[in-house]
């Protein structure tokens, strides 16, 4: 079976609802795609402790990146008066569609970019029923642990007379 069309298969293009609005984001350049990838692992690094590539953020802060990864939205926004904390979770929202899939941008968008609305809570989970109480099965692998000796039963200890 040949291979069909990419631009048939993809859906490149990002909805984002805005004050009774859509705002369609369209699918940036490859140059703005591995450089948002680039920024966002750079981040991701960062908040895991380790060293930063300084070259990274310095080609991040010299061009507007929220105006790249927003596209022809960006100007729609700004024109129609959209607030700053709109375009900004806009743009985010836009940054994880870029580095992961629509699906993951879906979940950032309606979590408010919140990270505790990400992933449930225990009682979340428990109330949902993903919680069990099901015993864990033992260990299959054919080994066992040793047991210890209870105290006072074995070899009697030798006694000074």
């Amino acid at each position: 079976m040949p291979f069909k069309a990419l631009d048939e298969l993809l859906d490149e293009t990002l909805p984002l609802p805005i004050k009774g609005k859509v705002y369609t984001v369209l699918a940036p350049s490859a140059e703005v795609g591995l450089r948002t990838q680039a920024l966002i692992n750079a981040a991701a690094v960062a908040a895991d402790g380790g060293k930063v590539d300084e070259q990274v953020l310095g080609d991040a802060a010299e061009r507007d990146l929220f105006r790249e990864v927003l596209g022809p939205a960006h100007d729609e926004m700004v024109s129609d008066g959209v607030k700053w904390p709109a375009l900004k979770h806009a743009a985010i929202t836009s940054m994880v569609w870029i580095a992961q899939d629509k699906e993951a941008a879906e979940r950032f968008w309606n979590a408010a970019g919140d990270p505790s609305r990400l992933a449930p809570n225990r009682a979340a989970r428990r109330q949902s029923g993903a919680a069990n109480s099901t015993k864990n099965r033992g260990s299959t692998s054919g080994t066992s642990t040793r047991q210890a000796p209870a105290r006072g039963k074995g070899k009697k200890a030798k006694t000074a007379r």
